[in-house]
């Protein structure tokens, strides 16, 4: 049983990560909605002279991205560039709290961060409970003519 810790654990990690992502995602997107998003951090930057178009933009990108990339990380499609553009958003979400405050929480944003830059490390021959594994090994099937 331990030959297959490390396809568990590769597993395990990718679809946690994805649910954390796609549930604030979904949180953005649909009940607070991006307006709300928006208010919310609309007053200080305003008070430290942000055009409010780079909040709107940024509001959109983060919300979509957590929602797509993090349903993709579920199903294991894509992962990589999922896990990309999910490396970004932090980045513009450290950004944007700096803004507010120079000395902010990171008890949401860091265990995130973490856990991202582990998926990015982990071998891909480890993650192989995925859509992208299934979908390859399809091609090859396809490839070595065993598929139609």
């Amino acid at each position: 049983m331990t030959e297959h810790n490390e396809i568990i654990a590769a597993f395990v990690l990718r679809v946690f990560l994805g649910i954390l992502f796609f549930a604030q995602g979904y949180d953005k997107v649909f009940r607070i909605k991006i307006s709300g998003v928006v208010q919310t951090f609309e007053h200080p930057f305003i008070i430290r002279h942000i055009p409010r178009w780079m909040l709107v933009i940024s509001a959109y990108f983060t919300s979509y991205i957590e929602l797509i990339c993090g349903f993709m990380l579920i199903l294991g499609l894509v992962k990589y560039y999922a896990l990309y553009l999910l490396g970004i958003d932090l980045l513009i979400v450290a950004v944007a709290f700096s803004i507010i405050e120079t000395m902010w929480d990171l008890s949401h944003i860091f265990p995130r961060m973490l856990l991202l830059l582990i998926a990015l490390m982990i071998p891909s021959g480890w993650d192989v409970i995925s859509v992208d594994r299934i979908w390859s090994l399809f091609r090859i099937l396809k490839l070595a003519g065993l598929w139609f």
